[in-house]
């Protein structure tokens, strides 16, 4: 092929892509409507953002030697991570493989053949033995006149964001359960120590009581009673295993390891309650990855209504081949060998009873339900804030009502056991007034594992330390050619 043909033929190409229009409509993000501020409640006080507060290892709020050393694996070993990880790198391969058609394809074909024919029926008439061949480059390309293979990217890229962003939901969500599996652990351990504590109380009284049944001062039905609780408070303490291998068990598996591999030993102390900077509400549109997977969903169903309007346009495709054919073979290269063609196809679907039509209907009717999607998305979110603050006043105010409620039952139950001692009550009075403070004190226990559970969920709900930002690395990879 000339080469000035072949060039003028590129330019002319690259002039109908530059000026081809993209169908369909530009994306931009919906409103929705986001409060200024989070409802304030009676004795909460909003913590000031601060500039040292935790951004990634937002676990190390809680001063746990074992969240510490167990978070920074979730990210590696576990598996519904390492799964979404998996389709993340799919979706970025399928941009590539998008852009690619934006580009002509160019390939090169040759061939040889090696040939003796028979002149006639005997061996004498054979002819010489005649060599042929060729040798050919061409090139093909559908240059993006309406944009289809544009929006196609844009759809793909958006698709790929999501799917980065899903990637960072599934690794906070696995974080927050790990922190949720040990603060139940810790939680466990502590319990585990009351009741360790309160059996052998429990022992004391019935030694006590015991003795006093011996000496005829107390009737059996004392010592029983004694008995019982004592039982019933070993009983409730072997049943706490149960809980404590589960959560370790739990604790493995998120960590992506066997639950035989991991030991984790008995702890005295409970994780720190944080206090966690909220910020305003409209930042959760650019901190929650959940809200930034529903956002780039609608984002790539928009550019998917442009893929369906390109059908109602015609394709065209260019091809080109340049090259030698030669028999004999000799002075293949030769100019008087040389060959090319050029050549243009136009394809358009004239009648097709309402396919396209319905194309863009669906495509525009999944964009208008993931446009519900990314608000019901956003009013989940600011719901799961509202609830997680809530939740943190009341049980604060309800931990300060527990305190004094632990502080008396404890009280009252050594009172009631002196007075058991001095025979001025029955035992019954006595063990009512221990079970009293037990239950206490399990209350107690429960409220401060639930403000734990509650500041695990908001770091959760506002985002951890993630943010929109974090994206862009997706759009650079996506754009690389």
């Amino acid at each position: 092929m000339n080469m000035k043909i072949s060039h003028t033929a590129l330019a002319m190409s690259l002039a109908l892509l530059l000026g081809g229009c993209m169908v369909g409509p530009d994306y931009h993000r919906p409103q929705v409507p986001v409060p200024t501020q989070y409802k304030p409640l009676p004795g909460w006080t909003e913590a000031a953002p601060a500039a040292e507060a935790p951004k990634g290892d937002w676990w190390t709020v809680f001063n746990d030697p074992l969240i510490n050393q167990l978070e920074p694996m979730v990210s590696v070993s576990n598996q519904t991570v390492r799964q979404d990880y998996a389709n993340y790198q799919q979706a970025l391969a399928e941009v590539q493989v998008a852009r690619s058609a934006l580009f002509p394809t160019i390939g090169i074909s040759g061939s040889g053949t090696k040939q003796r024919t028979a002149q006639g029926s005997s061996a004498s008439s054979l002819r010489p033995i005649s060599t042929s061949g060729s040798l050919e480059g061409n090139v093909s390309w559908a240059p993006d006149l309406w944009g289809k293979v544009r929006r196609t990217i844009e759809e793909n890229k958006a698709t790929a964001q999501a799917s980065q962003a899903t990637l960072a939901n599934a690794t906070l969500s696995e974080q927050t359960a790990l922190a949720t599996a040990v603060i139940e652990l810790r939680v466990t351990d502590a319990n585990t120590d009351l009741l360790q504590k309160t059996v052998n109380a429990y022992t004391e009284y019935l030694r006590v009581v015991a003795n006093q049944g011996a000496a005829g001062t107390t009737p059996p039905s004392d010592v029983i009673t004694a008995r019982t609780q004592l039982e019933n408070a070993q009983s409730s303490l072997i049943a706490l295993g149960v809980a404590r291998a589960q959560y370790a068990h739990a604790i493995a598996v998120l960590v992506g390891k066997n639950p035989e591999e991991l030991d984790i030993p008995h702890s005295t102390t409970l994780p720190t309650l944080p206090s966690v900077p909220v910020g305003v509400p409209s930042t959760l549109l650019e901190r929650r990855p959940d809200i930034a997977v529903a956002e780039r969903q609608m984002a790539a169903e928009n550019a998917a209504i442009g893929v369906a309007i390109a059908a109602y346009y015609p394709s065209v495709s260019l091809s080109a081949a340049d090259g030698f054919s030669q028999s004999p073979l000799a002075g293949l290269l030769h100019v008087a060998n040389h060959v090319w063609s050029l050549g243009a196809d136009v394809d358009e679907t004239v009648f097709d009873f309402g396919a396209r039509h319905g194309e863009v209907a669906a495509a525009k009717a999944a964009y208008d339900a993931s446009v519900a999607n990314y608000r019901g998305t956003v009013l989940t979110a600011f719901q799961n804030v509202e609830d997680d603050l809530s939740g943190l006043s009341i049980l604060g105010q309800q931990a300060q009502v527990q305190d004094a409620v632990v502080r008396d039952a404890t009280q009252g139950a050594q009172i009631a056991f002196n007075e058991y001692q001095a025979g001025t009550v029955d035992y019954t009075t006595a063990a009512t007034a221990q079970a009293t403070q037990l239950s206490a004190q399990q209350s107690a226990l429960s409220v401060q594992q639930q403000r734990l559970l509650d500041a695990v969920s908001l770091i959760g709900d506002l985002g951890g330390g993630w943010s929109a930002d974090e994206l862009g690395d997706a759009k650079k990879t996506a754009s690389t050619p």
